[in-house]
This record gives C-alpha cells, sequence and structure tokens, in this order.
C-alpha cells in the first residue's frame, strides 16, 4: 500500500501526496541520494496491465527529460518498484492555478494574458519533441511566487482506459478542457493544445468554463457542437479576438502554432500592463497641423502659467500689430539686432517656423531674456530717437542749403536786409594778401550786386 514513508527504487522516500490526476497521483518526495526534494508521480496499477503500455510511457518519459525549457516541470528519472511504476520529476514550488481561480474568481486581461503566453511558450517546446501535452488545465499549470508558470503532468502515453478508471470529478475536469476533434475520436495535436489553453484563458477571464454539463459526454459534445458563451463585456475586444481564434471548431482557424499563440498574448499583456496615464513627455515645439488663432499647443493656457516662465509662442493666423503688450501675459521679448532680418535660432527655446509673417520692428518671438541684458522698450526708444533726429538734421539741412542757392542766384531780397556769408576783414587788412569774400550790397534802387572785394 503506498503511503507516507514508503520508499520507491531505493532512493525515494514518500512524503506527502499532494494531487490526484487520470493516470495516478503525484507524491512530494525526498531524493535520499542527492537530498533534494523532488515530485514523484505513481501510475495506476491498472494501466500497467494495457498491453504495451509501460513500454510506451518509458519511451515517451525519456523524451521528456530531453525537453530543457524554463516553463516546462523537468523529467528526473523513472523506475518500477513491486508492480508500481512512478516517474520523478522536479518539484515546482507554488499554488496550480485552479486553486487560485477558486479562490479569486477571474484574473485580470493583463495577467491572464502573461499567463497564456508563458504556457504557450511550454507548450512549443513540447511540440518541437513530437509530444503533444493532451491534458492541458488549470490543474496542470503552476505558478511559482514569483510569477512564473510551468505545465506539469503531460499526459504522455494517454491510454483509453483512463475514462473508465478514473472517478467522475476528474474526466469532468478533463472533458471539460477537450478539443472538438478530441470528443469527436481524433488524434489529440498540437492545435488541440492550442484549443485547451484557449479554454484556460476563457476561464481566467469570466470565472466560468464554457461549456458545462452533467456528464463528461454531454460537455464533450458541447465541445464540438455548441459554441461559448460571450465573454464578459468589459474584455477588450483584442483578448475578446485572441480567445476565440484559439477557440476554434476547425484546427486550421486557430493560431497556427503555441508559438504564434503565445506572441500575441505576450504583445496583448504588455499594452494592458502599462499605464493608461504614463504618456511620453513632449517638449513645447510648435504643432504640425495648421494652429488655430491664439496660443499653439505648447504654450500655457493661462495667465498664471505664461507668468512662470514658459514661452508662449503666437500663432501665424494672428500676428502681432503695433501694440506693444501681446494678447496674453508673457516675459519681455528679446529683440533681434536691426541688422537681422529675423531672429536668430537659440538652443533650449520654441522653434519658429520660417513661413511665420515677419513681425514689425521692435517685436520679436517669444523667448526668455536674460537678467543681464537691457529692457527692449529702452533700446527702442533710443533707437526711435536717433533715426527722428538724424531725419531732423537733413531736413534742416536741406532748407538751409535751398536758401543759400535760391540768393547766390540772384533772388530779390527786402530793401535794407543785408546778408554776409563772412566778415569783411578789419582795417588794416594788406588787399594784396585778404581773400576774396562774398558779400550782398544792397542798392538804394533795391537791386543786388554780387563783387569781389578787397582792401
Amino acid at each position: 500500500m503506498i503511503s507516507p514513508g514508503v520508499m520507491l527504487g531505493g532512493r525515494y522516500r514518500l512524503d506527502e501526496r499532494i494531487a490526484g490526476g487520470g493516470m495516478g497521483d503525484v507524491w512530494r518526495a525526498t531524493d535520499e541520494v542527492l537530498g533534494r526534494t523532488v515530485a514523484v508521480k505513481i501510475l495506476l496499477p491498472a494501466l500497467l496491465e494495457e498491453p504495451g503500455f509501460a513500454a510506451r510511457f518509458r519511451g515517451e518519459a525519456r523524451t521528456m527529460a530531453t525537453i530543457n525549457h524554463p516553463g516546462v516541470v523537468d523529467v528526473y528519472d523513472y523506475g518500477s518498484d513491486q508492480q508500481i511504476a512512478f516517474l520523478v520529476m522536479e518539484y515546482v514550488e507554488g499554488d496550480a492555478l485552479s486553486r487560485t481561480l477558486s479562490r479569486v474568481g477571474r484574473l485580470t486581461p493583463a495577467r491572464t494574458m502573461a499567463l497564456v503566453a508563458q504556457a504557450a511558450d511550454a507548450l512549443q517546446a513540447a511540440h518541437e519533441k513530437g509530444i503533444v501535452h493532451r491534458d492541458v488545465k488549470p490543474g496542470n499549470l503552476l505558478v511559482r511566487p514569483n510569477g512564473t508558470l510551468v505545465l506539469t503532468d503531460f499526459g504522455i502515453a494517454r491510454s483509453a482506459m483512463v475514462g473508465q478508471l478514473t472517478a467522475a470529478g476528474s474526466v469532468l475536469g478533463t472533458a471539460s478542457y477537450i478539443s472538438p476533434e478530441q470528443a469527436a475520436g481524433a488524434i489529440a495535436t498540437p492545435s488541440s493544445d492550442v484549443y485547451a489553453l484557449g479554454v484556460v484563458a476563457y476561464q481566467c477571464l469570466s470565472g466560468r468554463r464554457p461549456f458545462e454539463g452533467d456528464n463528461p459526454l454531454e460537455i464533450a459534445m458541447k465541445h464540438v457542437r455548441e459554441s461559448a458563451r460571450p465573454l464578459p463585456g468589459d474584455i477588450p475586444p483584442a483578448i475578446r479576438s485572441i480567445v476565440e481564434r484559439a477557440m476554434a471548431k476547425d484546427p486550421a482557424a486557430r493560431w497556427p502554432t503555441a508559438s504564434a499563440f503565445s506572441a500575441v498574448s505576450r504583445q496583448a499583456a504588455a499594452t494592458l500592463a502599462a499605464p493608461a496615464q504614463q504618456q511620453p513627455h513632449r517638449p513645447m515645439s510648435p504643432p504640425t497641423a495648421a494652429p488655430k488663432a491664439g496660443p499653439v499647443s505648447g504654450a500655457p493656457a493661462s495667465p498664471a502659467l505664461a507668468q512662470s516662465g514658459r514661452a508662449a509662442v503666437p500663432g501665424p493666423a494672428a500676428p502681432r500689430g503695433g501694440t506693444p503688450n501681446p494678447p496674453h501675459p508673457a516675459p519681455p521679448h528679446r529683440v533681434p539686432p536691426p541688422a537681422v532680418s529675423g531672429p536668430p535660432a537659440r538652443p533650449g527655446y520654441p522653434n519658429v517656423p520660417t513661413n511665420r509673417p515677419q513681425a514689425p520692428a521692435g517685436y520679436g518671438y517669444a523667448s526668455v531674456p536674460s537678467a543681464a541684458e537691457p529692457s527692449s522698450g529702452g533700446r527702442r526708444l533710443l533707437v526711435v530717437l536717433a533715426v527722428i533726429l538724424g531725419v531732423l538734421v537733413l531736413v534742416c539741412a536741406g532748407v538751409i542749403s535751398y536758401q543759400l542757392s535760391d540768393q547766390t542766384n540772384g533772388g530779390m531780397a527786402p530793401l535794407g536786409k543785408v546778408t554776409t556769408a563772412l566778415h569783411l576783414l578789419d582795417g588794416g587788412t594788406d588787399a594784396a594778401n585778404a581773400p576774396y569774400r562774398l558779400a550782398e550790397r544792397i542798392l538804394h534802387n533795391g537791386m543786388t550786386s554780387e563783387g569781389m572785394l578787397t582792401r
């Protein structure tokens, strides 16, 4: 009789029965030779009576031992002792997914897709070795405390006698995840494992199995003939389509491989796990589309924000005119040098599109002035005063030049008015050495004459 303390193969001491299935019971045991904890699966004695079963089981156990994947439980040993055949496997610390579902009911879509992706990766590793699991269900998916998943209890060398040898509850659990082709009597294929994993995903998302019935046969026939009830309305459409494709009745309509199923599930999990509020920070820059009149998207929307030092870039549809103050409060603008046609590019400040209308002199696009620079108003006033003064000087010079030219050419002047360009030399100056002087004499008859005067 199998009980705690029994030694199998002279080295494996049974400590505690931890699970039971269609092919036997699973025990936690201790390897007395290596001093490690292992899981020992003891096959039902009736299975060994089936011709050729023991040989097939041993051959597929050897194949299972060649799978090296973190999501597949490791197979350490196989043996038989006194009409008892057993398989020694890795002992996985963690809870079965079935126990978690019975405790919480449902899983989030992100968590479901993450677990499905890991399980599909493990199935792909087995399929590449030519092994079909045949019994994918939550009870065979163990989740470690760190969140990683391990696929256990491969239904290798599945016997036709299993349905008659197990209790109704065990068969019911298996029939709930059976593929339509298996229920119809066809041979299980890798696509059958994809279907069963899709049923597991359905249960994780909805908290229930897709088909229920009073007996395993009724449940199996529903997998063949009926459509599953719709998933809850809070399941995203992308997740819904992934699961529905995995559960397609036609194997050709399912995901072509477990690897493809894993890829889409992992991508969906990554998309759902990203926080909705976390958006990449975008620096202030002019919008690519034509902006509306008023501040562009990069500018603050309120005066309080504008006063905080963030630049407000005017939109092209509302160029500023001669009013020195902008429509919204903003820091003083830097005025470019008069010789420069446009504001130079400055690193670290908002870029201004080249197709913007040119602003009047004294106005520039938004920038943050340095504390050491003079105010733009004072510089603008100095420039204006200098221009006005220059214009006045030119006008006065022109007027004076015009009057002198007019009088020199013989223009009329009032009687008694004498205009001299130069004073006569003082008396006693030698006439031979005196320079020529131009003078205007007023004659008694009112006419003027010009002459060269010397003394």
